[in-house]
């Protein structure tokens, strides 16, 4: 796999940075500034912010500069916005080279970004292919690859390679259909998320499916969750998509069981309150929350700690085994002790 700098992260390394964009007026500097610092110190990576003039353009760059931040430029059609957004040190342009006209402005992009390290994003979104694709390869993933693979192949004829490249269709299984078939054929990186997925829990769930299932197969370098609404929700989802596959483990992840009549106190209350409190903690623990003592430890073996049982007793375990068995107003706050301890440490 083809390794990138973007700014101060390397795609392709293992990482999977998380991405975002800014849905406020670029015009307006403190509003600008207020969200992308918001995305940031929610775990946003990359902020992508949309540039249409040389003015925003210009915000950007002493915003960011502020923010300590890699920025990437979404420009449409303008190549001598590109130009400019490379010259005042973004770390991505996204720009389609056969979208700006003649092979000439392409090459001036290209000088741009070769002089200043800028990386290029190329990409299709199953809506928007071009008719001359469509009549030749329908509108399937064949025709979404085929149409990334032009834009390639233009900045390939300027000796230009930094590029990332994104495949995305509001359908789940044509999205994961294009990036698995794009991956066979091409080791640039990928930019990977569902487009259009929406708003509220549908969306989400959409995105978890499409993201988690290319990053399980090994694809995707980099990805936002794209969400109808604030900007902040998508880096959220995000983080808890990385974490739910492994690729973050700086948590605490809080597992308890489904329940069934042998449990005998509110477990659904005390794990999410036990979540909840557990929220700001950084270092790898696994914590159970489980119904019964019957087979509680058992199941949750891999647990770093636990408690199982119920109504008047429970049992305290670490590593599948019982540590002690204590009332169960006093078990909370134990086993919280217990691991507040573990992560300080």
């Amino acid at each position: 796999m083809k390794q990138l700098k973007v700014g101060n992260l390397i795609l392709g390394d293992g990482a999977i940075p998380i991405q975002s964009m800014t849905n406020v007026p670029t015009s307006d500097r403190e509003a600008l500034y207020a969200q992308a610092k918001s995305l940031i110190d929610n775990g946003c990576d990359l902020v992508r912010v949309a540039v249409c003039s040389r003015a925003e353009a210009e915000i950007c760059s002493k915003v960011f500069v502020e923010l300590n931040a890699p920025v990437c430029a979404d420009i449409q059609y303008d190549y001598k916005l590109a130009v400019l957004c490379s010259d005042l040190g973004f770390a991505k342009v996204r720009i389609n080279p056969g979208n700006i006209g003649g092979d000439d402005k392409v090459g001036e992009v290209v000088a741009a970004a070769k002089a200043n390290g800028t990386v290029l994003r190329v990409g299709v979104n199953s809506g928007s292919l071009h008719k001359d694709i469509t009549a030749q390869y329908g509108k399937g993933a064949e025709a979404m690859v085929k149409s990334v693979e032009q834009n390639l192949r233009i900045l390939e004829r300027h000796n230009f390679f930094d590029t990332v490249v994104s495949l995305k269709s509001s359908s789940v299984a044509l999205t994961v259909e294009a990036n698995r078939l794009f991956r066979s054929r091409f080791d640039y990186p990928l930019h990977i998320g569902i487009t259009e997925s929406g708003i509220g829990e549908n969306a989400v769930i959409k995105s978890a499916i499409g993201i988690g299932a290319l990053l399980l197969d090994g694809i995707g370098e980099t990805l936002r969750v794209s969400l109808s609404g604030d900007p902040v929700a998508e880096v959220v989802y995000a983080k808890k998509i990385l974490r739910a596959l492994g690729k973050d483990k700086n948590f605490c992840e809080v597992i308890s069981c489904p329940t069934c009549s042998r449990c005998n106190y509110d477990l659904a209350s005390i794990a999410d309150k036990f979540q909840k409190a557990t929220a700001s903690i950084t270092k790898p623990v696994k914590v159970a929350i489980m119904g019964c003592s019957v087979n509680g430890i058992g199941e949750a073996g891999d647990a770093d700690f636990g408690i199982a049982g119920g109504r008047e007793d429970c049992v305290i375990f670490a590593h599948g085994k019982l540590i002690r068995k204590l009332p169960f107003n006093e078990a909370y706050n134990e086993l919280l002790k217990m691991v507040t301890e573990f992560t300080n440490e």
